[in-house]
């Protein structure tokens, strides 16, 4: 199953380049060769101008080309080396200057003097660069050309949609959101697109899909507004557990953003997966939230929506800077947040409240469930079953189950299997 990590370790490779931003043609781009993996996804373009909610969007930006020269014509700053150089959304701009007047338009970031920061201004218009502390620090007194080719018009905001239906006929959904507006970084963003995308192939190749499935590329914050402005009422009906997917691509840890309450059924099985797989995995309440788990929490809209991050953005040193490079992340890294997904979808389609159907303990070995030679040590293997029974009292969803028996989702779900073809418990209606 490795392959799948190089997999998305090489799709962030190839749009690792890319100069993405809220809007624009980096966005399109990203999203087509999301497309290739899976064709299924449809692209939307919202006007700039549209109202939603309390926003607009904003309109559309695309860069062509940025530097600074110095009096002798040699580039000090190279946006075609990495496009963190150009603040994002800059205007157009071709002048020369002095130093004095230069040094107000580099940002920064002093407590790392070797990192470029990853610096933008949506809605006010201006226009900047970036570089390292210790490049700005070096800077001689001289005449330097700035040069920032951009385009600032009336556009639109793209974003990507793919909706998986339930074999089922069910009309509830689960919802998986990522965004794609981030430039050259790699936990952030990249790995998220990465890894929601290989989701979404996998549960279209699912024979049998419990749930509708609802998945988003988006620019941060202002797509997801836009497209709850467009979808809420339906979300707000259908939507059972959804989850944030960003910063999952390094190795360092396993990350649990709560909801605002963190009582969903999203954030109770993402602790219970979590619990398994990584146990040492660290918590942050919604008062530590970031992304856009704070639309989909937000009073009015109040979905039930969480986020599993490997290092949670804001808490790794590298976060929005050149130090997020293709170094940070690894296929390992992208295949264990892969693999956590995976495992928290699968508790979520076989998350039914079950009560077994006779009194006592059930006669197991009749019916090839128990050994029939009682000798010790060889009733380990059927230790899980029996605790199984044991809470299947019609009161106790899968999750509670494993939280009680002290055993994996995963793993009951064959226990579960087996136990359904012998009528000896029956799923409760919800």
């Amino acid at each position: 199953m490795m392959r799948t990590g190089d997999e998305m370790y090489a799709l962030c490779t190839e749009l690792f380049p890319i100069c993405r931003s809220i809007t624009g043609d980096g966005v399109r781009q990203t999203l087509q060769m999301l497309r290739r993996i899976v064709p299924e996804m449809t692209l939307h373009e919202v006007p700039s101008g549209t109202q939603a909610f309390d926003w607009t969007v904003p309109k559309e930006w695309n860069v062509r080309d940025a530097w600074i020269k110095n009096s002798k014509g040699e580039k000090i700053l190279d946006f075609q080396k990495t496009n963190l150089h150009v603040m994002g959304y800059s205007l157009p701009v071709d002048k020369k200057v002095t130093l004095a007047e230069l040094l107000p338009l580099i940002h920064t970031q002093p407590d790392q003097p070797d990192a470029i920061p990853y610096v933008t201004s949506y809605y006010k218009e201006r226009y900047g660069f970036c570089m390292t502390q210790n490049q700005k620090d070096a800077l001689p007194e001289d005449t330097y050309h700035i040069y920032i080719d951009s385009e600032l018009k009336i556009g639109s905001l793209t974003y990507g949609e793919i909706l998986i239906p339930s074999t089922e006929g069910n009309e509830d959904e689960i919802f998986l959101s990522t965004y794609v507006c981030h430039p050259s970084m790699a936990n952030n963003e990249l790995s998220g697109p990465a890894v929601t995308i290989y989701l979404a192939k996998w549960l279209l190749e699912k024979k049998h899909r419990r749930y509708n499935y609802r998945i988003i590329f988006i620019p941060e914050t202002i797509g997801a507004i836009t497209y709850l402005s467009q979808h809420l009422p339906e979300m707000k009906k259908r939507i059972r557990a959804g989850f944030n997917i960003s910063c999952v691509g390094d190795d360092r840890t396993y990350s649990y953003v709560a909801s605002r309450y963190g009582d969903t059924l999203a954030d109770k099985v993402a602790k219970n997966v979590l619990s398994f797989h990584y146990p040492e995995y660290k918590q942050y309440s919604f008062l530590q939230r970031g992304s856009d788990e704070r639309q989909y929490n937000a009073p009015g809209v109040d979905l039930p929506v969480c986020a599993v991050c490997r290092s949670k953005y804001g808490e790794y040193p590298e976060y929005h800077t050149s130090k997020d490079d293709m170094g940070l992340i690894s296929p390992s890294g992208l295949y264990g947040a892969y693999a956590v997904y995976r495992d928290i979808i699968e508790a979520l389609e076989y998350n039914h409240r079950y009560q077994v159907q006779c009194v006592c303990e059930p006669q197991l070995g009749k019916r090839g469930l128990y050994p029939t030679i009682s000798q010790k040590g060889c009733y380990d293997d059927i230790k899980s079953m029996t605790n199984f029974i044991a809470y299947a009292d019609g009161s106790n969803d899968l999750i509670d189950i494993s939280n009680s028996i002290h055993a994996p989702v995963k793993h009951l779900i064959s226990i579960a299997e087996k136990l359904l073809e012998n009528h000896l418990i029956e799923c409760m209606e919800e």
